[in-house]
């Protein structure tokens, strides 16, 4: 299967896209894997989440002015709407998603 590049990834017409750009040796990106995986779970098929790791994907992080990991931005058909750095609860994240996820 060929590799998507980014913009076909979060280009997802009807589910928003959950994008967390962190690094293998960040702390507290290591901090929100789990709050993203729960995230994740409790959204179903109605949310793709995908980790971008910004020391191989530089050009991505820097397109998107991520200054500090982790940073999370929500895509919504291709577009991103939401954005928040640092380790973000997720009661948060669900209060970001609520528009854009058909409950």
């Amino acid at each position: 299967m060929p590799r998507k590049s980014f913009s076909e990834l979060i280009d997802s017409p009807g589910m928003p896209v959950l994008v967390d750009f962190y690094a293998t040796w960040c702390g507290p990106c290591k901090t929100m894997a789990p709050i993203l995986e729960q995230v994740a779970a409790q959204h179903g098929g109605k949310l793709r989440v995908i980790k971008i790791d910004v020391d191989k994907n530089q050009a991505v992080a820097q397109q998107y002015r991520v200054q500090s990991i982790p940073t999370l931005i929500l895509f919504h058909k291709g577009q991103p709407v939401w954005r928040q750095a640092g380790v973000v609860p997720a009661p948060q994240i669900a209060q970001a998603l609520r528009p854009f996820v058909e409950q």
